[in-house]
């Protein structure tokens, strides 16, 4: 094997991309937006790392949750975006391009989470439901963080 497994994912690949394009837009900054030019590439840089996380974890819920991170910094990218365009910092065509590679980013992280989360909730309603089974105990490890989130259902959306 000469790939890592994040390697491996279209996802990875146009977040490479992004960051990319994201850079170059920030390096064409006037003085004095540098808080902008930080924020942007902070959230770009951490789409791909996120993914990396989340595509070298083992446990499903894991990943889950590594890509949820790496989608909502692509959503945190678009939004810095829109503030360029707005505050006329940044050209229509560059826009266009780098709201194009999130779009399709977050369309592929919400796929991927929503099957990675479809198959945790397929194999916890296939498992055994006695009350010494694995299933069980399952669920009870999630007790603690349901009442941190105020849901009282005794789970935790994934």
């Amino acid at each position: 094997m000469d790939q890592f497994e994040h390697e491996r994912l279209d996802v990875y690949r146009i977040s490479i991309a992004f960051v990319a394009l994201a850079d170059q837009r920030v390096s064409a900054l006037p003085r004095g937006r540098a808080y902008l030019a930080d924020q942007l590439r902070r959230a770009a840089s951490s789409i791909p790392l996120n993914i990396a996380e989340g595509a070298g974890e083992f446990a499903a819920a894991d990943q889950a949750r590594w890509y949820r991170f790496a989608r909502r910094s692509a959503t945190e990218s678009a939004a810095i975006t829109d503030a360029l365009v707005a505050l006329e910092l940044t050209d229509e065509s560059l826009q266009t391009r780098g709201r194009g590679l999130l779009l399709r980013m977050v369309a592929m992280l919400t796929a991927m989470v929503l099957k990675i989360s479809g198959s945790l909730r397929l194999r916890r309603s296939l498992a055994p439901q006695g009350p010494c089974s694995s299933a069980n105990s399952a669920q009870l490890s999630w007790t603690p963080f349901a009442s941190l989130a105020g849901s009282g259902s005794g789970s935790v959306p994934l």
